[in-house]
């Protein structure tokens, strides 16, 4: 029967003393019985007797070692130093803050991708260390370091939509996926966000919000009212800022769009106009993901109203847009696959809309070439800042309108270059 280490270590000590004390020729008989309970070899087993409880001074590479024979060493742990340390950390999120908190995943491919470019504007300065591992930093690792800085505060906002009069709803036929050609930029989704703070009386504004199905190319415009008039109107401006011909539109069945002014113009300029089935709200699932990840994010759920807030808006969007469209990136499905009942998305590498207009050969070189000489002048860090500036004033006239204050929790400011939180 073999004995385990602190059985063995019992025994050694008890034999120790004896042995200490015994005569030579004693020595050899206790030395024979410990060898064959043990199972030590002689010689081990008498160096372990003789030095139990004693110091030992071991030479290990130059360094004398001490250590005390027969007493076990407390485990302790191992503090390993952080790779990811707060040099790393800073800057990190700085570029966090300015891609408007982006998760781990996209926020890796922004920093591929525009990192070179905050260098160059003098928004961050690192050093060799610091570059080399926010070029090999992981998207897990990203939110693990980030995670402190995550208090995101959300508010459901209430749906006040009207359904369209029956006889232009049999006019304008249910979107369909053979009737457009996804793979070309061009066929946009719309929809209308609104922003009454949960009190839907009175006129307040909403965003007209349009979506690029084959880039995610996105423009928003704040609207006055959901008047047939001024919903069209704001849509000829989206259309005069695309970088591609507009081709079709797709939209809810609200009678913000299904109305005879948005209808005439659709069929005057060609444009295919459809629209989504009634209560399939996934039907619009591109426009209706911006409509949180971008315009409830950025403006919240606030109500506004009046002409000084219209514009006001509009300016952030003016901003906002080149942020999404040039610096942003996104992701898009690429496959499914189903197994049983589970279902397996692919979705392709995290890119800005800018570079998927550039990889479409839908696009003239001419407008691409003019997309490049712009994002060169562009500044990702000062958009964003002076984009929050004019949040502050929006949120204060949010608050003065709805009479009481809403807790925005993912708002930053980046006043004098410090990136912090409003709440």
């Amino acid at each position: 029967m073999r004995l385990t280490m602190n059985e063995k270590r019992k025994i050694t000590e008890k034999v120790a003393k004896r042995y200490r004390k015994a005569r030579k020729k004693h020595k050899g008989l206790i030395l024979d019985e410990f060898t064959e309970v043990t199972g030590y070899n002689r010689a081990y087993a008498s160096h372990v007797l003789n030095n139990w409880g004693k110091k030992i001074y071991v030479q290990v590479k130059g360094e004398k070692i001490t250590y005390i024979l027969g007493k076990r060493k407390k485990k302790t742990l191992r503090i390993r130093k952080k790779y990811y340390d707060e040099e790393v950390l800073r800057p990190l999120k700085k570029i966090w803050y300015v891609s408007g908190m982006l998760c781990g995943k996209y926020l890796k491919a922004y920093i591929e991708d525009n990192l070179k470019l905050l260098e160059k504007q003098n928004e961050i300065n690192l050093n060799k260390d610091q570059n080399r591992k926010l070029n090999k930093i992981s998207a897990s690792t990203i939110d693990r370091l980030l995670k402190k800085e995550r208090k995101n505060m959300e508010l459901k906002a209430r749906k006040k939509t009207k359904p369209g009069t029956k006889k232009l709803k049999d006019k304008i036929p249910v979107r369909t996926y053979w009737q457009w050609d996804e793979n070309k930029p061009g066929f946009l989704e719309i929809d209308l966000v609104s922003h009454n703070g949960g009190n839907p009386s009175g006129e307040f504004i909403y965003t007209l919000d349009a979506t690029d199905i084959n880039t995610g190319w996105t423009e928003l415009r704040a609207v006055k009212n959901k008047a047939a008039v001024y919903v069209v109107n704001k849509l000829i401006t989206i259309e005069k800022r695309l970088p591609f011909k507009l081709l079709g539109i797709d939209s809810d069945n609200g009678r913000e769009f299904i109305n005879d002014h948005l209808y005439r113009y659709c069929e005057e300029n060609k444009i295919n106009f459809t629209r989504s089935r009634i209560y399939k709200k996934n039907d619009g699932c591109y426009v209706e993901q911006k409509n949180y990840s971008i315009v409830r994010r950025e403006v919240g759920y606030q109500r506004y109203e009046g002409a000084q807030t219209l514009d006001l808006l509009n300016a952030i969007y003016d901003r906002l847009s080149l942020i999404t469209n040039y610096f942003t990136p996104m992701a898009q499905l690429v496959e499914k696959r189903r197994t049983g009942s589970k279902v397996k998305k692919i979705y392709d590498r995290p890119r800005p809309p800018y570079v998927r207009v550039l990889n479409s050969k839908h696009v003239s070189r001419k407008v691409k070439d003019k997309l490049k000489r712009k994002r060169a002048q562009l500044n990702p860090a000062q958009l964003r800042r002076e984009m929050v500036d004019m949040q502050g004033k929006l949120f204060d006239m949010g608050r003065k309108v709805s009479g009481y204050k809403i807790n925005y929790g993912g708002v930053i400011s980046l006043s004098e270059g410090n990136f912090v939180y409003i709440r």
